[in-house]
């Protein structure tokens, strides 16, 4: 299946297709194989985690990040996408708790199945979705496709990661969780600010 095209101007690669240049494998106790193939890079079931961290320069601030990403075994989350927001961190959880669940982990202490970004839908098995995570100054906005299911202000927030292996992907990480995942076409740009209102 063809990638679709990138909604903007400006997105910049941070995946070569034909090797992990830039990244490294995550050594998780327990985690799965991690190759490229084909443009893709194949995330293998792990027990729990398997993960991969870039290792080159990444804004805090001001950016988007997307990506395809597919589950291709198992029924857990297939993209634990973590990412650097001002001085901390968080991760946005795509097919989790079971499968269906979607949020971003950890806003004031509530990870993705407790706080306002908690969202459940129906993930099928191979195929691809869009994924695509805006940070900036005070706001976090995310999609899955060309639908928009977070969108948050982090102002007088706490933001953090879920205590953990997960840390391991600071500052920036994409992981998956007792599942088979696949993603292709990583890329980012700069932006201003917000996507859109906040409602």
């Amino acid at each position: 299946m063809a990638t679709a095209s990138f909604e903007g101007e400006g997105w910049q690669t941070l995946f070569d297709g034909g090797s992990l240049a830039g990244w490294q494998i995550i050594n998780f106790a327990g985690g799965g194989e991690v190759r490229v193939d084909l443009g893709l890079v194949e995330l293998g079931m792990g027990s729990p985690f398997t993960g991969i961290r870039y290792t080159n320069n990444f804004p805090k601030t001001n950016y988007e990040i997307a990506f395809d990403a597919m589950r291709t075994t198992g029924s857990d989350f297939f993209c634990g996408l973590t990412v650097p927001v001002g001085e901390s961190h968080c991760s946005l959880i795509v097919g989790g708790w079971g499968g269906g669940l979607l949020g971003i982990s950890c806003l004031d202490g509530y990870d993705a199945s407790e706080n306002e970004t908690t969202k459940f839908m129906g993930f099928d098995q191979r195929r691809w979705y869009r994924i695509r995570l805006r940070v900036t100054t005070d706001r976090i906005e995310g999609w899955i496709d060309a639908e928009k299911l977070v969108n948050v202000e982090t102002t007088g927030r706490r933001i953090s990661v879920r205590p953990g292996e997960i840390e391991e992907c600071i500052p920036l990480g994409i992981a998956s969780w007792q599942t088979g995942a696949a993603v292709r076409e990583i890329k980012w740009r700069p932006v201003s600010g917000p996507a859109g209102p906040l409602k």
